[in-house]
């Protein structure tokens, strides 16, 4: 019997601001697990989206882990330091015929149903520019989460051949999260519900790149309001630095676990909560209310 490789796990923000509670719940929710199952917790910081960054802001979020006492493993790794493996991957596929260019506008694909239909890729003269798209031809539809189960998603959403660079030059995020996912060999992928559908075309990829995929647990979104989860674009308030103990025990309390003693050291409240860290009450819903 072959042993598993040893458990790698990933908080991956965005540098669009500070972290909120929702960015807390899926911190700590990636850290419990990682180290309550014996394993490293690695920071990525992705930052290949530069319209949509603050200046500042991947200092600031790296400085707010520390502040509660989310030491990670080994050195962040950044995206933009890693746009050079984007584009070589994507040469390959091109030279492989496993992607191609597309020009196909948002007005065109809403005519054609809202789904792309594939147009592009079969020209008799393929363009040479524009944005890249891969050849689907695993269409993954399906995959099991390890809180909720089976997961399926809309067959047109999941057989679309989606974009891995857009035609302003910026790598997608779908291509640039596989990759870095598979260059730092993580076992389980821990993060928020609003990524259930962007799973099955990780899969695919992973699949269409012959690499083993990693394991899936998506944590249900903090929310003001049914669907409206907390986010930087919604201006959601940032977590308290200076006192983050009420925080954690919040956090706790949202994802299903017993409070800590809080306590000034927030190391010792971590320690305690990884040692009653419980997969099975943290709730399975997609999102849950915040009281307001």
């Amino acid at each position: 019997m072959i042993n598993p490789p040893p458990y790698i796990g990933r908080f991956a923000p965005s540098p669009s601001g500070p972290l909120h509670f929702g960015s807390l719940i899926a911190a700590l929710g990636s850290f419990l697990r990682a180290r309550s199952m014996g394993g490293q917790w690695l920071v990525r910081i992705e930052d290949i989206d530069p319209p949509r960054e603050v200046a500042g802001a991947s200092h600031l979020i790296l400085k707010t882990l520390e502040a509660y006492g989310l030491h990670w493993d080994q050195s962040v790794l950044y995206q933009s330091q890693r746009l050079n493996v984007y584009q070589q991957q994507i040469e390959q596929l091109l030279s492989t015929d496993s992607a191609y260019y597309c020009q196909c506008t948002r007005k065109q694909i809403k005519a054609m149903g809202g789904s792309y239909d594939g147009r592009c890729g079969t020209r008799v003269q393929p363009h040479k520019e524009g944005a890249i798209r891969i050849r689907n031809h695993y269409g993954v539809a399906q995959f099991q989460d390890q809180l909720k189960g089976s997961i399926n998603v809309d067959n047109d959403f999941a057989t679309e051949d989606f974009i891995i660079k857009r035609s302003d030059g910026l790598y997608a995020y779908q291509l640039a999260v596989v990759l870095d996912d598979i260059h730092q060999q993580i076992t389980e992928v821990v993060r928020g519900s609003d990524l259930l559908e962007p799973t099955c075309r990780q899969l695919s990829l992973f699949k269409l790149l012959n690499q083993p995929s990693p394991n899936w647990l998506h944590l249900p979104l903090a929310c003001t309001e049914k669907g409206r989860k907390l986010s930087k674009q919604n201006h959601a308030t940032a977590i308290n630095v200076d006192k983050p103990q009420a925080s954690i025990n919040a956090a706790l309390a949202f994802l299903g676990q017993a409070k800590v003693t809080p306590e000034t050291q927030v190391s010792i409240m971590l320690e305690q909560a990884v040692s009653q860290f419980d997969l099975s009450k943290v709730p399975s819903q997609t999102e849950i209310l915040l009281a307001t």
